[in-house]
């Protein structure tokens, strides 16, 4: 390790601009020790040469800070000839950004409330008006303050009470994604004592007396408990505990502000229990007691609940329930099921109701009018592929609600739809200072065959004029996990690859849920397989159909999505020239056999428990890109981590990282770069992150021969 740690010093002496000598130019990656550790397991006996790289000590061992600095100093020599082009890409997408910028004001209450950023400052300002123009703001928090010291900080749960008196807000100052509550009297300006720790969601009870929240274990990180805070006394007293290890917990109100609502819900089922507002220190009572399979959501509306359920209905339908007794024998269908459109939730206001939809992979807003009962209408869109969705609208009683509308070549945009005339008023659309024109770029939907006959969807951008001739070089791009649609949206940073002429894909491969329940259901557990085995099917696709070819195809992904790309590796290396792999689960086994690590124990009904099921280890194991690293070619590959990374622990990929450079075959560079002081999502600020996002996107350009 002391070698390693020399060359690293080397190597950051290089990045400051010192001339590199023949010596130093022929670094060689660090060689981490070699510690064999057996796992005995359903007969099974595995070992883990690199099981020591583990450390859940908020301090880490200083072998291991040793070693990932050399890493970061191995990643900072081998990209350093390309320093000067992430430097111009950084200012190219900086230029596209408009820095000094307020968001659409949104009403609550008596106040309009909106943040402001500030060109050179990395996080925003929030503010309060009395008028919608922002005339006389009122400062709430300064967020360029409040980091001062600190590597990381983050802002969640900000939440206004109703009388306007008080504010929540939560920090987070490592990335660990454990936030501290905080209230601020915003009529003395003073911060007060109360201090909640892991802090997940929180709701202020109508009367500003007490705070409803959920609270993580420090541990585990699963939202395990639900407290009733009170502000005078800053008592808490706890309302529920979720004893199963599947469920998390979460706490809400409906937006007439009558009910709370406190929701236990996990992949496969869901439970619900309700309060009146006008009793804030009453007890919550069960809607519909958990079963197997029954996932519902309930929201409250004109004196009646709602619950959006996929009870006989894959695609989900809305039913209402009396408020005397909402109670499932009472449950009635409000939107039948209808198994072509699935219904992804409800929004209620005094006389209208928005529903949000996905058909055919495409996502609409659907008015309906509650008062007068005429037709209910979708929201036009302009284009045939495109993402959209219903803003921030605490407000009940409004004539008006807004949403958002993007593609990949139509900038992000709030619209204001009224709910009377149903005319849409575009509000703003996101400026780009250096220039922008549409026309200079287009965007389709094609459909690749898998393995199985099924069409998956693509979503391609491209600049107008791009031959298909197997030339162009492609960013290909994927997740395929929990349901979650990746659609088709809008990003500044990737004018700068389409620019020079890289294909943008996006692959809604299964797993996800762009195409409905089934599309999900049919690309997790022991259908996972699915989603790996579309990913190459598409890759395949795009090579037979010209689109890209082995030699110009770079593939991204991250978190679970890394997982993909490990796989993929695994299955069909020779299909990639080189791959971005982002806060990876790659380490699938060891993590999921140990119930004390953060998500573990509620993902095993997501992708199995191989900890007491040997079918689950079995399947699980096939796929598990650390367990399946071969001695054979792989691609190039840089590999981001977090030291702070909550959800996907950095060793995870470091580890895969050294068993790839152990076994592979060839002479392909893998690179690892670990962020020293943030977490998953990467760093806080806005400046660095861009840095980021240019420093990965440069390593693509160069993997196909791009430099400036």
């Amino acid at each position: 390790m002391r070698r390693s740690f020399s060359l690293a010093a080397i190597a950051l002496l290089v990045t400051n601009g010192i001339t590199l000598t023949a010596a130093q130019s022929s670094m060689k990656p660090p060689v981490p020790k070699k510690v064999p550790s057996v796992l005995k397991i359903h007969g099974y006996e595995i070992v883990d040469n690199y099981a020591w790289m583990r450390d859940r000590n908020e301090k880490k061992a200083p072998e291991i800070i040793e070693y990932l600095e050399a890493e970061n100093a191995y990643t900072d020599h081998h990209m350093g000839k390309h320093k000067p082009f992430v430097d111009s890409l950084y200012n190219e997408m900086l230029g596209r950004i408009k820095q000094t910028d307020i968001s659409v004001p949104y009403k609550l209450g008596r106040y309009w409330y909106f943040t402001k950023t500030e060109e050179g400052k990395q996080y925003p300002t929030y503010y309060r008006s009395r008028t919608q123009d922002g005339k006389d703001p009122e400062l709430l928090l300064d967020q360029n303050k409040m980091a001062e010291g600190h590597q990381f900080f983050a802002i969640a749960h900000f939440e206004p009470s109703d009388d306007g008196n008080f504010l929540t807000y939560a920090t987070d100052i490592t990335g660990y994604r454990q936030y501290t509550l905080h209230i601020k009297n915003l009529r003395t300006g003073e911060i007060l004592p109360n201090r909640i720790p892991r802090v997940t969601s929180s709701v202020w009870s109508a009367d500003g007396k007490h705070i409803f929240y959920a609270q993580e274990d420090p541990v585990s990180k699963r939202n395990d408990r639900v407290f009733r805070h009170e502000i005078a006394s800053q008592k808490d007293e706890l309302l529920f505990e979720e004893k199963d290890v599947y469920f998390n917990l979460g706490v809400g109100r409906s937006r007439d502000a009558k009910m709370y609502f406190i929701a236990s819900y996990a992949a496969t089922m869901r439970e619900f229990r309700y309060l009146p507002a006008n009793d804030p220190t009453g007890e919550f009572k069960v809607i519909a007691p958990r079963r197997e399979g029954h996932e519902y959501s309930a929201d409250y509306n004109n004196g009646e609940f709602y619950f959006v359920t996929n009870r006989d209905a894959e695609n989900f339908k809305v039913m209402r329930a009396p408020a005397s007794d909402p109670s499932e024998k009472n449950w009635k269908d409000y939107i039948p099921h209808n198994a072509d459109v699935k219904i992804e939730g409800i929004s209620f206001f005094k006389d209208h109701a928005v529903v949000s939809e996905l058909e055919n992979g495409l996502e609409y807003l659907r008015v309906m009018d509650m008062r007068t009962r005429r037709a209910s209408a979708r929201i036009q869109t302009p284009e045939s592929v495109y993402s959209m969705w219903l803003g921030f609208n605490p407000e009940y009683d409004t004539p008006v609600v807004r949403y958002g509308y993007s593609s990949m070549i139509t900038p992000n945009s709030t619209y204001e739809f009224d709910l009377r005339t149903r005319q849409s008023k575009l509000l703003k659309q996101q400026e780009i200072p250096s220039g922008y024109d549409k026309d200079r770029y287009e965007t389709t939907r094609i459909w690749a065959e898998a393995r199985d006959g099924v069409k998956v969807p693509v979503i391609l951008m491209m600049k107008k004029g791009t031959k298909l001739d197997g030339k162009s070089p492609m960013l290909l791009y994927a997740y395929g996990s929990y349901g979650a649609s990746m659609t088709p949206n809008f990003s500044v940073p990737r004018l700068s690859l389409v620019d020079r002429g890289m294909i943008f894909a996006l692959a809604q491969i299964r797993g996800g849920g762009e195409l409905g329940e089934r599309w999900r259901q049919d690309g997790r557990m022991f259908k996972k397989m699915n989603t790996f085995n579309d990913f190459v099917d598409c890759s395949r696709w795009l090579i037979k159909n010209n689109y890209t070819s082995p030699d110009r195809l770079v593939i991204q992904g991250g978190s679970a999505g890394g997982l993909l790309m490990g796989a993929v590796m695994n299955q069909a290396p020779e299909l990639y020239r080189a791959a971005i792999v982002q806060v990876p689960f790659v380490d699938v086994m060891n993590t999921m056999i140990d119930d004390t690590l953060p998500l573990t124990t509620e993902e095993w009904i997501e992708w199995g428990n191989p900890r007491d099921d040997k079918k689950a280890w079995d399947y699980m194991f096939q796929y598990s890109p650390y367990d399946n690293i071969e001695a054979k070619d792989y691609p190039n590959m840089l590999v981001e981590i977090a030291l702070n990374d909550s959800q996907v622990p950095y060793w995870e990929g470091s580890k895969y990282v050294a068993k790839l450079r152990e076994l592979k075959t060839d002479d392909n560079v893998i690179l690892l770069k670990t962020n020293m002081g943030a977490g998953h999502g990467g760093s806080s600020g806005r400046y660095d992150r861009l840095r980021e996002v240019a420093f990965s996107y440069a390593y693509a350009l160069t993997q196909v021969g791009i430099t400036k």
